[in-house]
């Protein structure tokens, strides 16, 4: 068979999703004259990772009950490694990142199946895998060398990959924990990704495909400081190793602000960190329910998990944060997710007035805190506040920020007031945001701010204050303060409600709240 007739039986696989991929009509497709003979098997296989899994480690694809099912994600794995068959011909230019909910088994496909496919037909030359601890990373390599040593089609049909390298004395090249030298020259290494990593190679053989699955810890054993470094140890260490390598992260979100939940929010189109720009890494996201073009809904893997199962949990803390990738911080000590309120029946609230709250960031270097943007009003008739709109942005203060003012105020044609909160530099503000058609008006906080947000959250508790829609964003970083890497819409919303929520009960009053201007 030919690659040409090949890459045609494999238009299968580019066409179908989950709900649509019928595994015997794929099968049916390759010719079992073809499938019995070991140079068949390896035509066939050769640029289709999808069968390569089916026909030699077809054991790690059953469930408890012996079925073999896929979901969207495992599709778009398999087209994207197809991919592998090219030469890189850019630094930087083949970096990706693939997000999906838990139990997707991530792990099972980008550390045993499409490597292996990849080292059995020549593709990979130098896999270099790292996960969060090297006992993890090792455990990783060991299914992998556990299948070479014993899995009886593989040895049969690639032996050279399943023989260890040998020395002339007889003894392994490479045979450990963290390394596996194969007779055909294929080398795959995995460690912690906190390992001394700079340099790696063996002979003068780099990595040419860099594997990070599962690099950050669980929650309860993360912080902001510990995703920083790792990243750090990502870009200055790992991504060096060879630039013109194939670099691969696969994972699930542990915490607001991580490395993952970055690259999510990136393949959202939410928010791009300066990071994934600078680094080139394309972020692909799988989401547990997908919308179909008409407006239903279905589950990105329907045979595992039903879309009534999961529309049944869709409202809980686990579903955001360990299948849709979304988390709200668990381990902040103010807001829950319980705290968030939204509008009845009846609709939004009547606005008496509305404000643009501004928590400004003096600089967008890197590091610096994003400029938060939080639209709230107030309700004469319901006695409470709604926040409209939150957004965070990197726009340094100047005539950017002053054209994106205007236009939320052209948004919001009933704001009345823009408040900027500032410590010193107040009249700066007034010549950065001049000749708003509202009034402008600076505010120094005197209070800490914990104490201001306490203050805030005791207004959620006490339902005088809703969201008008889910505001993912402010949601998130409410749960995770003070923890979370960024709190400026905490700060912008909370500013917003204080101004029509006084503290002190007494200034609260429709003369108080219609004096705000």
């Amino acid at each position: 068979m030919t690659d040409t007739a090949a890459r045609t039986r494999g238009q299968y696989l580019a066409g179908h999703t989950a709900e649509t991929f019928d595994l015997h009509a794929y099968l049916a497709q390759h010719p079992d004259r073809l499938l019995e003979e070991p140079e068949g098997r390896r035509v066939l296989t050769r640029l289709d990772p999808l069968l390569f899994g089916l026909l030699y480690l077809r054991h790690h694809l059953k469930d408890s009950e012996g079925a073999i099912t896929f979901s969207d994600a495992h599709l778009d794995w398999c087209r994207a490694a197809r991919d592998w068959v090219r030469p890189v011909t850019a630094p930087g230019a083949e970096r990706d990142a693939w997000v999906a909910p838990r139990n997707t088994g991530k792990s099972t496909w980008w550390f045993l199946i499409l490597p292996m496919w990849a080292a059995a037909h020549g593709h990979v030359k130098f896999t270099a895998a790292f996960a969060s601890s090297a006992t993890q990373a090792e455990t990783h390599l060991g299914t992998f060398k556990r299948e070479v040593d014993t899995n009886a089609a593989l040895r049969r049909d690639y032996p050279e990959l399943c023989k260890p390298a040998k020395r002339p004395s007889g003894a392994n090249v490479g045979d450990t924990q963290s390394i596996y030298i194969a007779s055909s020259g294929f080398v795959f290494a995995g460690k912690g990704i906190d390992s001394s990593n700079l340099g790696m190679k063996v002979g003068e053989i780099r990595p040419d495909l860099i594997l990070c699955d599962d690099i950050e810890p669980d929650e309860a054993s993360y912080s902001v400081d510990l995703a920083a470094k790792r990243r750090s140890t990502l870009i200055d260490s790992i991504l060096p190793l060879n630039v013109y390598a194939r670099v691969v992260i696969s994972g699930t979100v542990t915490m607001p602000g991580s490395i993952v939940h970055q690259l999510v929010k990136h393949g959202r189109g939410v928010e791009t960190a300066d990071w994934v720009r600078e680094e080139g890494f394309r972020a692909h996201y799988s989401a547990p329910i997908v919308r179909r073009d008409d407006g239903t809904e279905r589950s990105l893997w329907p045979a595992k998990w039903p879309l009534a199962y999961l529309k049944s949990i869709e409202h809980t803390r686990s579903f955001a944060k360990n299948y849709a990738n979304d988390p709200l911080g668990s381990d902040g000590d103010l807001w829950t997710v319980d705290d968030f309120r939204y509008p009845g029946a009846d609709g939004p609230d009547p606005v008496t007035h509305m404000m643009l709250s501004i928590d400004p960031a003096v600089t967008t270097k890197k590091g610096s805190d994003f400029t938060g943007l939080a639209v709230v009003s107030w309700s004469a008739e319901r006695r409470r506040c709604t926040v409209w709109d939150a957004q965070a942005v990197k726009i340094p203060p100047g005539p950017a920020l002053r054209e994106k003012v205007l236009a939320l105020l052209d948004e919001y044609p009933q704001i009345g007031l823009v408040l900027v909160e500032v410590n010193q530099g107040g009249d700066v503000w007034q010549a950065i945001l001049h000749h708003l058609p509202v009034r402008l008006k600076t505010i120094a906080q005197a209070e800490k701010k914990f104490t201001r947000a306490e203050a805030v959250l005791n207004d959620y508790q006490r339902g005088r204050v809703i969201h008008a829609r889910k505001l993912r964003e402010l949601e998130e970083q409410m749960c995770a303060f003070p923890k979370a890497p960024h709190d400026d819409l905490v700060d912008a919303a909370g500013s917003g409600v204080r101004r029509f929520l006084p503290t002190k009960p007494k200034q609260v009053s429709k003369a108080s709240s219609a004096s705000y201007l």
